[in-house]
């Protein structure tokens, strides 16, 4: 029975297969079995075969790009850190430069290299050529505020000019000259650069050496850049009948007695100006140790006396906006908006008013009584009133100093018996000042400011 069972069912399910292709038949579909043939499957193995590629090389383009992202990074890290193309110049390495190396270019006009600071080792004159050292900070005539270099004094100071040799100081190279055409004929400044961060400088050399104003002549025409470098003691040029300007620059430096630097960038070296027993080997050192006058410590000099909040140290009349007025290119008669108080060069505990305008001349005094001291005077002081009197130096033993003579430790020696004129100086503000001077006048006569009063600021 059950077999019988088994045959019918089948039959049945033949029977219903059968109808439903009879079914589709009459509905016009096909009833191939959905098999693909060998043609289509290649075609489809091949199109799965080039996505894949097309992935892969994607894949690999991506890869190759991060990988060398990565190398690049790390290779220029590298150069960064440690250049190793000794060809390029220094300022071609992949660093940024320092505002130190910055202000160096500046004033060498991009010529400097290098961040090393060698000690200087050479006098720039023959030790019997020169009698004294004046350190700086002197104030006189347009040199209003305290002076920014050292004076080398020829031994015989009225001599013709080109009388004594003039050399480098050490290893170093010219970046700069620049002329002076004076009644007496052209003088000479030079830049000495020992790296980006190092200056020495001279001024008032008189005539140039052969091979040097053969460079200058050459730089001149357009044929070649004022840049020659030179060796310790190489003949550089001459100097006669006058001193010699000498100072030192260091650009990591800055000068901390001006109250706005940003005042003297019309002379971007001066608030780099530095000491420069500092930067001598020792034995050169001990040479221009014999030549000093001054005494008092600093010996080398001060040009930096700004306390801000007090009267002491330099002042700009209002408007000029510093040192150099902008607009005033060729600098004419800067000093006239100069006022300063400070001290003598030699002696700092005298008192010294130096005026860039004393009825239309620039003139330096010194104070009788000498005081009140400017660093103590403020806006709570009120009205002060100084009084000037002429100033010379005399040594310790009461000699009177001729200016041409060594002697150590000057002191200077105010002539109180004779007042030239006064001063009034009231503080407004911490940094600005109300100023008058009355020519020929005595303190007794003054009482208050009239309309010819300035105001100053820094």
């Amino acid at each position: 029975m059950n077999q019988e069972k088994d045959k019918k069912e089948l039959v049945l399910e033949e029977q219903v297969e059968h109808t439903k292709e009879v079914n589709q038949l009459a509905l016009g579909e096909d009833i191939t079995p959905k098999i693909k043939t060998t043609e289509q499957q290649g075609k489809s193995e091949a199109k799965q075969k080039k996505l894949t590629m097309n992935k892969l090389v994607v894949f690999l383009a991506v890869l190759l790009i991060v990988v060398g992202g990565v190398i690049y990074y790390f290779v220029s890290e590298k150069i960064k850190i440690n250049p190793q193309n000794t060809n390029k110049a220094p300022q071609q390495v992949y660093k940024a430069d320092s505002q130190a190396i910055i202000d160096g270019k500046a004033l060498s006009n991009g010529w400097c290299e290098g961040e090393e600071k060698p000690k200087l080792n050479t006098l720039p004159m023959k030790y019997d050529d020169f009698s004294f050292i004046i350190p700086y900070g002197l104030s006189v005539g347009g040199h209003v505020t305290p002076i920014d270099h050292q004076y080398f004094s020829p031994t015989v100071f009225n001599s013709p000019r080109d009388t004594y040799d003039v050399v480098a100081m050490a290893d170093s190279t010219i970046v700069d000259i620049g002329p002076r055409t004076t009644d007496k004929g052209t003088e000479y400044r030079f830049v000495f650069s020992l790296s980006c961060k190092l200056f020495y400088y001279y001024d008032l050399v008189t005539s140039l050496a052969p091979d040097v104003q053969k460079v200058y002549d050459e730089s001149k025409n357009g044929g070649r850049p004022l840049v020659l470098k030179v060796k310790a003691g190489q003949l550089i040029g001459k100097i006669g009948g006058q001193t010699l300007d000498f100072a030192v620059w260091d650009m990591d430096e800055r000068l901390k007695g001006f109250v706005v630097p940003e005042h003297y960038d019309g002379e971007g070296w001066k608030i780099h100006t530095v000491d420069p027993l500092n930067y001598y080997t020792e034995e050169l050192k001990s040479q221009v140790l014999t030549k000093y006058i001054r005494t008092a410590e600093p010996i080398s000099g001060k040009i930096d006396y700004d306390i801000d909040g007090k009267l002491v140290g330099t002042w700009f009349k209002e408007g000029t906006v510093g040192y150099i007025p902008p607009g005033n290119v060729g600098g004419e008669s800067y000093w006239k908006g100069h006022l300063s108080f400070v001290y003598d060069h030699f002696d700092p505990t005298s008192i010294v008013i130096s005026i860039g305008d004393y009825a239309g001349k620039e003139m330096q005094f010194g104070v009788k009584g000498n005081k009140p001291n400017p660093a103590t005077v403020d806006t709570t002081t009120g009205l002060v009133k100084y009084e000037l009197v002429e100033q010379d130096w005399e040594s310790l033993s009461g000699d009177f100093w001729d200016r041409n003579t060594l002697i150590k430790g000057l002191k200077a020696k105010n002539h109180e018996e004779y007042v030239v004129g006064t001063v009034l100086v009231q503080m407004l503000e911490n940094r600005k000042i109300k100023f008058e001077a009355f020519p020929g006048k005595k303190a007794s006569h003054i009482y208050v400011f009239t309309t010819n009063a300035k105001i100053f600021e820094r």
